[in-house]
């Protein structure tokens, strides 16, 4: 990212001030700044941050951050947060179970491949015990 052309600007802004000085110089009254040059704008506010951008391309300061603001959240809003990855291995059921009795005695079960039906036996034994 040398400097180009443009007062000492990096290449890739100096190309950018030179598209936008190109539609300010074509455009009609009333025309608003196309979404391409909007779009390449946040791009290089990434690289050079929001001040240095809108100042080379002539851009209100606000607008630009607040266009690369929305373009960060929806970035961040399409990338998914969650990803499950199937396993090649199947799992037998495993839980730790903590049981007490109210009368203070209480056991802690650590079971892996269980059925419930053995749970419930296990845990009605324990809590009929005297």
């Amino acid at each position: 990212m040398g400097a180009g052309k443009g007062g000492g600007l990096p290449r890739d802004l100096a190309r950018a001030r030179s598209q936008v000085r190109d539609w300010r110089g074509r455009r009609q009254p009333g025309d608003r700044i196309p979404q391409r040059l909007w779009t390449l704008a946040v791009r290089l506010v990434h690289r050079h941050g929001v001040s240095r951008t809108a100042m080379a391309l002539g851009l209100d300061y606000y607008s630009l951050k607040r266009r690369a603001e929305e373009s960060a959240k929806s970035a961040q809003a399409a990338s998914p947060t969650f990803v499950e990855l199937p396993s090649s291995l199947m799992a037998g059921k495993q839980g730790l179970f903590e049981l007490d009795n109210g009368a203070g005695a209480s056991m802690r079960v650590q079971l892996v491949g269980y059925d419930a039906a053995d749970l419930e036996a296990l845990a009605g034994s324990f809590w009929n015990a005297d």
